[in-house]
C-alpha cells in the first residue's frame, strides 16, 4: 500500500490511543479530526449536518434530513452556529495552541477505536477530501462488515482487523472501554510530538 508522507488522524476520544500506536509504528505525525454533530430541531440525535474542525472548519450537510425537516438556509445556519462553541471548546481542550496539520498531497490515515454505523467516520472523510490529500486510508480495529462496505466508496482503502457478522456493541470487543479524559487525549498528542522531535533530531 502506498503511504506517501503519511499523517495519522484520530477521531477523539477513543481513536487517539489506537492512532498513537499506528503513528509510532509508521514514524508519522499524529493529529486529530474533531467532529461535532448538528442535530435536527427537536431531535438532537438526528444529524442534519456536522462541523469538522479545520481552518476554516468544514460543514458537511445531510441533504436528506435537511429536506425532510424543510430547513431553510437561515435555519440551518442558526443550528450550525449553536454548535460552533462546543467545537471550539473541544479544539481548545485537545489542541491548545497547536494548529491543524496540513494533509495536502499526503496519505491521511483516519483512525477510530471502531465503527458501529460509521456515520462520524463518513463525515470526517468527506470533509478531509476537501483538503486535497493524496490518499485517504481508514484504519479500524473492529466494525461490522456492512459498515466497512459502506465506508469503501468514501476512502481509497479501508483496513479493518476484525469484522464480526454478529456485531452488537463496540464495548464488547475491548477489555478496557473506559472513556478517555481530555487530559489523556492531550497527553497522547504531546507524547507523539515528543517522539517525532526526538526522531528528527537523530536524523
Amino acid at each position: 500500500m502506498d503511504l506517501h508522507d503519511p499523517i495519522v488522524l484520530a477521531l477523539p476520544r477513543g481513536g487517539v490511543p489506537v492512532a498513537a500506536e499506528i503513528a509510532d509504528l509508521l514514524h508519522a505525525p499524529l493529529d486529530l479530526v474533531i467532529v461535532r454533530k448538528v442535530g435536527a430541531p427537536g431531535n438532537p440525535e438526528l444529524a442534519v449536518a456536522a462541523i469538522v474542525d479545520g481552518n476554516p472548519p468544514d460543514v458537511v450537510l445531510n441533504r436528506e434530513i435537511i429536506e425532510a425537516y424543510g430547513l431553510g438556509e437561515a435555519e440551518l445556519d442558526a443550528l450550525v452556529k449553536e454548535e460552533r462553541p462546543e467545537l471550539e471548546r473541544r479544539r481548545g481542550a485537545y489542541r491548545g495552541n497547536r494548529k491543524v496539520m496540513s494533509i495536502r498531497d499526503r496519505t491521511a490515515i483516519v483512525v477510530d477505536d471502531g465503527a458501529a454505523t460509521g456515520t462520524t467516520m463518513k463525515v470526517a472523510l468527506r470533509a478531509l477530501k476537501r483538503r486535497q490529500p493524496r490518499r485517504i486510508v481508514v484504519a479500524l480495529p473492529v466494525a461490522p462488515p456492512d459498515t466497512c462496505i459502506e465506508l469503501e466508496p468514501e476512502a481509497d482503502a479501508v483496513v479493518c482487523l476484525s469484522q464480526p457478522p454478529s456485531f452488537r456493541a463496540l464495548s464488547q470487543h475491548y477489555r478496557d472501554f473506559r472513556q478517555l479524559s481530555d487530559d489523556e487525549v492531550t497527553q497522547a498528542l504531546h507524547e507523539a510530538a515528543r517522539r517525532r522531535k526526538t526522531e528528527s533530531a537523530k536524523d
